[in-house]
C-alpha cells in the first residue's frame, strides 16, 4: 500500500498562516541580533582598514578643425596657404589616448613601476611625494629594468645608513646613501635620500615594490576611463581612480601632456619634410646658378662686354612675355618631377609648392593628413583594426590618383614647355642677326634668370616652411580642466557598506533557518502531526531540562506537570464510558527512544495523584526500560510470570518512593522468544486479574515499527497512547501510525507529542507553566549559551 493513500493533502481553500511563517523566524530573533551586529563590526572593521579610493578627473577639447575652422593659434597663416582644414575622429583620439605607447611614456616620465610603500600596523600606504628614500637605476639597460618584478624593504637606521632587506624580512646588507650596490636581480642600484628625509623617518621601513613594465601598462589601460561628454561633443573626460590623490592627478596631466607631444610631432614631420625637400633643391640650383653668375662675368671679361646693345632690346622686348611663361611652365615642370620622384619614398609631401592644379595641393594636403593619421593609430591599433584598414585603403587610392595627376600635370607642362620653346626659337631666329657675341651672352643671361627666378622662388617657399614649422607647435588637444580629486573618497561607500552589512546580517540567519526548515523532515509541532495524519490528538509533552525521572507531584507546576495534567484530563474523553471496570491504556510509539517509559510512568504517576487506583505494567519484552528508567536493579516481572506458574502476580509488584500509591510491575528477564510468550494464556491472566484490582493499567509496550508484540495483546487495551517525540521522529514515519488508525490494528489510537520546544509554537502557544519558579524546566538549570540564543 503506498505512504502517499495516507497523506492528507491541503484543500484548495487552505491559506498560508502568515503570522506562523513570521514566527518561525522571530522567533530566532537573537541570532538576527546576533547577524547584524557580527556583520556591522565587520563592515567597521572593512571600513576601518581598507584603502579609501579618489577619483581625479581632467576634461580636454579635441580640436576638430574642420568643424570649426582652422584654429585660432593658425589664422594669421591661413593667407600663406600653409595650412589647412583637418578633421579627427573622436574614438579614434580616445583609442589613441589609450595607446600602450602614450601609456608607456607617462610610466617612465613619473616612474609609476615604482611604488614605495610605508608599514603600518595593520595594512601598508603608499608614500607617493613624501618617501624619504628614492630607488635610482645605474645601468643603462632599460630592457632589464623593465622587466624587474621584485619586493624589498628598506629599514633606514641613521642619516647616512640603512638595511637592504629582502621579502622575508632577512638582511641583505647594510649600505650607505648614495652609494652603488651590485645585486644580481636589480643590476647597480642606489638608494638616495629625498627632501622628505628627516630624523623623524629613521628607524622607518619602507617597502619597494617593482612591476614590469608591462604589467603596469595593463593596469592602467584598464583603469583609465575615456568617454566623450555628449555625442556630437568633442569634450573628452578623463577619469582615474587611485587610492593616492596626487597620484591619480599626475597621471592624467601627464597622459594629456604626452599626448599633445606625439600629435605635435605629427604635424612638425610633413613640415619637416617639405623643408629638407626645399634645402635640397636650393643647394642644387645655388651651385647652378653660381656656374651661370661665373660665366656671365667671364664673357664679359674676355668679350669687354658692359651694355646690350638697343638693337638687341628692341628684338628682346617682344619676347619678353613668351620668356615669361616658359620660366614659369619650366619652374613647374621641374617641381612636378621631383614631387613624381618623391611620391615613390611613402613618406610625407611637400605641401604648398604652388602649382598651378589646386587639385593636386589639396591632394597633397589630404595625402599627409591620411598618412598620419595612418601612423598614429599603427602605434595604437591592432592590424586587422578596421580603421586602420580603411585609411591603408584610401591611402593607396589617394596615392594612385595622385600619380596619375602628377603624371597628368608632367605631359600637359611638357606640351607646353615644348610649344614655348618653339615661340622661342622662332623669336631666336629674328635675332640671328645680332652679332654673335651678344647672343651668346643673351643665352647665358636668359638660362640665369631663368635660374635665378626658381631659387626666388624657393627661398620664399623655404620662409613659409620655416613658419609652418612653428606654427603646427599647437596642441592638438585643450585642456579645459585640470586633473581635480575631490577630498570625498569614491570607494568603499560608507553606506552602502553599512546598508549591506545590515542586510547581510539579516539574510544569511534568514537562509539557515529557511534551509535548515527546508532540509528537516523531523516532526516538531502539533501541526506536523494534524497535517500528516487524521489520527486524534490528545497532547503534547514539553521538554524537561531537568534530570528528575518523575516530573509530576501534588505540588510540580512546570510546564510538563501540567501537560500530564491535561493529558489526564483529556483521556476521559478518549476512554469509552461503559462499565465501571479498570481502563486499559498502551503507551507505544513508532521506534524506540522516543520517550514511552517516561510517558508511561508520569502518566501512571498523574492518574495516582487524582486518588485512583493505578498500576504500571512494563511488556515491552525486548528491551525493558521501566526499571532502567528508574534507576532500580533488575527484578522479576512479567516474563518470569509467564514462564513461572508457581509466581503470583501480587509478588512482582514494587513502588518507588516518589509516587507511593502507584504499583509498578518489571517486564523481567529478557526471553529469547517475547512474541510467543505475548501469546500464551497467562497473558490473558495478568490482565484479568489487573482489571479486578486497579482503575486504570498502564501498559508499556514495544514500539510499532519494529517488532509485532503490540499488536498480539493489542485487543486488551481500551485506549492506545502513541507516543512521538518532537525533533527526533521523521515525518515520512508517521505513516505508520497513520496506516495502523486506517486498518483499525490499534484500538481507539491518539497521538501524544513529546519534548516539544515551547518556543515552536509557531502561533499555537503552548502556554504551560505558571511562572512561580515551581518548574523543573526552568530556564536557570539551562546553560548560558542556551539561555540566551534557544
Amino acid at each position: 500500500m503506498s505512504n502517499d493513500q495516507y497523506t492528507p493533502q491541503l484543500q484548495e481553500n487552505d491559506t498560508i498562516n502568515i503570522r506562523a511563517e513570521l514566527e518561525k523566524y522571530l522567533i530566532h530573533w537573537k541570532w538576527f541580533a546576533l547577524g547584524v551586529l557580527i556583520a556591522i563590526i565587520g563592515a567597521f572593521i572593512y571600513l576601518r582598514y581598507s584603502a579609501p579610493k579618489y577619483s581625479a578627473s581632467t576634461t580636454i577639447l579635441i580640436k576638430n578643425d574642420k568643424q570649426g575652422g582652422i584654429s585660432d593659434e593658425l589664422a594669421a597663416f591661413e593667407d600663406l596657404g600653409i595650412v589647412g582644414g583637418s578633421s579627427k575622429n573622436i574614438d579614434n583620439e580616445i583609442e589613441i589616448l589609450k595607446s600602450r605607447k602614450l601609456i608607456n611614456d607617462v610610466i617612465h616620465k613619473l616612474k609609476l613601476n615604482i611604488q614605495y610603500l610605508a608599514e603600518g600596523r595593520i595594512k601598508q600606504s603608499e608614500v607617493y611625494k613624501t618617501s624619504p628614500i628614492i630607488f635610482s637605476q645605474l645601468d643603462s639597460v632599460p630592457d632589464f629594468f623593465n622587466k624587474i618584478d621584485t619586493i624589498f624593504n628598506i629599514e633606514i637606521l641613521s642619516n647616512e645608513k640603512f638595511l637592504l632587506k629582502n621579502t622575508e624580512g632577512n638582511i641583505v646588507s647594510e649600505n650607505l646613501f648614495g652609494e652603488s650596490i651590485k645585486s644580481i636581480k636589480l643590476g647597480n642600484f642606489k638608494i638616495d635620500k629625498t627632501l622628505e628625509f628627516n630624523d623623524s623617518k629613521i628607524n622607518n621601513t619602507i617597502k619597494v615594490a617593482m612591476k614590469p613594465i608591462h604589467r603596469v601598462i595593463d593596469e592602467y589601460q584598464s583603469s583609465i576611463n575615456i568617454s566623450p561628454i555628449s555625442k556630437k561633443s568633442s569634450v573628452l573626460k578623463l577619469s582615474l581612480q587611485s587610492t593616492v590623490k596626487e597620484k591619480a592627478e599626475d597621471i592624467l596631466d601627464e597622459l594629456v601632456k604626452q599626448y599633445n607631444l606625439d600629435a605635435i610631432n605629427d604635424k612638425k614631420e610633413v613640415s619637416q619634410r617639405t623643408n629638407d625637400f626645399i634645402a635640397d633643391r636650393l643647394t642644387s640650383i645655388a651651385k647652378e646658378l653660381g656656374k651661370l653668375d661665373d660665366s656671365v662675368e667671364t664673357f664679359k671679361d674676355k668679350n669687354n662686354i658692359t651694355d646690350i646693345e638697343s638693337e638687341a632690346q628692341l628684338t628682346l622686348q617682344t619676347n619678353t612675355e613668351n620668356r615669361k611663361r616658359l620660366i614659369e611652365a619650366s619652374t613647374e615642370l621641374s617641381l612636378a618631377k621631383s614631387l613624381n620622384s618623391e611620391l615613390n619614398n611613402n613618406d610625407y609631401l611637400p605641401a604648398n609648392l604652388g602649382l598651378s592644379d589646386t587639385n593636386i595641393g589639396n591632394s597633397i594636403n589630404e595625402y599627409n593628413q591620411l598618412l598620419a593619421q595612418l601612423k598614429r593609430l599603427e602605434k595604437s591599433a591592432g592590424a586587422k583594426n578596421t580603421i586602420l584598414l580603411d585609411v591603408q585603403e584610401n591611402l593607396t587610392s589617394l596615392k594612385a590618383s595622385l600619380r596619375r595627376s602628377l603624371q597628368n600635370t608632367v605631359r600637359s607642362l611638357q606640351i607646353r614647355v615644348n610649344n614655348l620653346q618653339r615661340e622661342a626659337n622662332r623669336f631666336s631666329t629674328k635675332i640671328s642677326l645680332i652679332p654673335n657675341k651678344e647672343r651668346e651672352f643673351l643665352d647665358i643671361a636668359r638660362q640665369q634668370e631663368i635660374i635665378a627666378g626658381l631659387y626666388s622662388y624657393l627661398l620664399k617657399k623655404k620662409e613659409e616652411t620655416a613658419i609652418s614649422l612653428t606654427a603646427t607647435a599647437v596642441p592638438n588637444a585643450k585642456i579645459i580642466d585640470k586633473a581635480y580629486s575631490s577630498d570625498i573618497p569614491v570607494s568603499p561607500k560608507r553606506k552602502i557598506i553599512h546598508l549591506a552589512a545590515l542586510l547581510v546580517g539579516l539574510i544569511i540567519p534568514f537562509i539557515i533557518i529557511y534551509l535548515r526548515d527546508l532540509l528537516d523532515t523531523k516532526v516538531h509541532t502539533r501541526k506536523d502531526i494534524s497535517d500528516l495524519t487524521s489520527i486524534p490528538f490528545l497532547g503534547d509533552i514539553p521538554h524537561s531540562e531537568t534530570k528528575e525521572k518523575i516530573v509530576i507531584n501534588s505540588s510540580a507546576r512546570s510546564s510538563a506537570a501540567e501537560a500530564f495534567r491535561l493529558i489526564r484530563t483529556n483521556l476521559d474523553f478518549m476512554l469509552p464510558n461503559e462499565g465501571n471496570g479498570a481502563k486499559t491504556i498502551f503507551i507505544t510509539s513508532t521506534t524506540s527512544g522516543e520517550g514511552k517509559s517516561f510517558t508511561s510512568i508520569n502518566l501512571a504517576a498523574s492518574l495516582s495523584l487524582s486518588g485512583k487506583k493505578v498500576i504500571l505494567v512494563g511488556m515491552d519484552l525486548r528491551a525493558p526500560k521501566i526499571t532502567e528508567y528508574l534507576e532500580i536493579p533488575d527484578r522479576k516481572g512479567v516474563t518470569n510470570f509467564i514462564t513461572n506458574h508457581s509466581i503470583a502476580l501480587d509478588s512482582l509488584k514494587f513502588s518507588i518512593d516518589d509516587v507511593p500509591n502507584l504499583d509498578i510491575i518489571s517486564s523481567g528477564a529478557i526471553p529469547p522468544n517475547p512474541a510467543e510468550l505475548l501469546m500464551s494464556n497467562r497473558i490473558n491472566e495478568v490482565f484479568t486479574e489487573l482489571k479486578e484490582k486497579y482503575d486504570y493499567i498502564i501498559i508499556d509496550t514495544a514500539p510499532v515499527s519494529l517488532v509485532t508484540d503490540t499488536l498480539l495483546i493489542a485487543k486488551y487495551a481500551d485506549l492506545v497512547l502513541y507516543v512521538s517525540r518532537a525533533n527526533y521522529l521523521d515525518k515520512r514515519m508517521l505513516v505508520i501510525p497513520e496506516t495502523l488508525y486506517r486498518d483499525k490494528k490499534l484500538p481507539n489510537l491518539a497521538i501524544i507529542l513529546n519534548d516539544t520546544d515551547l518556543k515552536r509554537g509557531y502561533g499555537y502557544g503552548y502556554g504551560y507553566g505558571y511562572g512561580y519558579g515551581y518548574g523543573m524546566d526552568h530556564d536557570s538549570v539551562k546553560p548560558w549559551y542556551k539561555r540566551i540564543f534557544n
